[in-house]
């Protein structure tokens, strides 16, 4: 037996949860707001992706729009308000079709490139926790279309969830270092070959050693590690989709 989930109804806006998204952007009463949430967030990206995400205070983005930073609560409560539009805002560009194809592998594919491109144009994203995050629209819109690529195969809900996790995982996994990796450079001045010869007299006094046969493996015989970033993205994202294939019950009537 399933456990129920017990869900409260909400009677209005001020017996709600403190979340954005249950907040309507204007007040009922009183004169029109002189900004709007959506230039407000702009504003905050703009910043975020110049400066980074802890640039984008409430201060920081009031001065951006030329308002008074009390004045910016009125539109978003808290910098956490603010940082969940961001997020959502930044979803928002994903250019996905209304709903899947049908070709589930091609659709994820699109998906994945297009999470990727948000994030490299909003390194400010891979900052941030992955935990109790609350979907706005976009991210709401991002989940129908990734989950629904692989709703009605055969798949339970939770099998579902745990492959598109797997997904998700993936691709925010490979675009988090693959921001670190810039960082890095821009740091120190010195691109992951020239960070290969600068550690290259440790490397090989590990593998003179001969104590350590898996590392030895990835230093005389991978190949990831000398492919541009397309190409590495490229390669463990086809993996990632075999292992959804796999998991993947064939249509009755064929062998597995």
């Amino acid at each position: 037996m399933h456990a129920k989930t017990q869900v409260r109804e909400v009677d209005s806006v001020g017996d709600a949860p403190d979340i954005i998204w249950l907040r309507p952007e204007r007040p009922a009463r009183g004169p029109r707001p002189a900004y709007s949430r959506a230039q407000i967030v702009e504003a905050a990206i703009r910043v975020a992706d110049h400066e980074g995400l802890d640039a984008a205070s409430m201060r920081r983005v009031a001065k951006e729009i030329g308002a008074g930073t009390m004045s910016l609560y009125r539109y978003i409560p808290r910098r956490e308000d603010l940082i969940e539009l961001m997020v959502d805002a930044a979803l928002g560009e994903l250019d996905l079709p209304e709903r899947p194809s049908g070709d589930w592998r091609a659709d994820l594919t699109l998906l994945a490139h297009g999470l990727r491109a948000v994030s490299l144009r909003h390194p400010w994203l891979t900052r941030l926790p992955q935990t109790r995050r609350v979907f706005g629209p976009n991210a709401l819109r991002m989940l129908e279309f990734g989950g629904g690529t692989l709703d009605g195969r055969g798949l339970s809900i939770d099998e579902m969830m745990t492959l598109f996790g797997i997904f998700n995982g993936y691709v925010d996994g490979f675009v988090r270092a693959e921001v670190s990796w810039a960082e890095e450079e821009r740091r120190t001045g010195m691109d992951r070959d020239q960070w290969m010869a600068y550690t290259s007299p440790y490397v090989h006094q590990i593998l003179a050693g001969g104590r350590h046969p898996v590392f030895s493996k990835v230093v005389i015989e991978a190949r990831q590690p000398h492919m541009d970033p397309e190409a590495r993205f490229e390669y463990g994202l086809g993996l990632i989709l075999d292992t959804i294939a796999a998991s993947i019950p064939a249509p009755s009537g064929q062998a597995s």
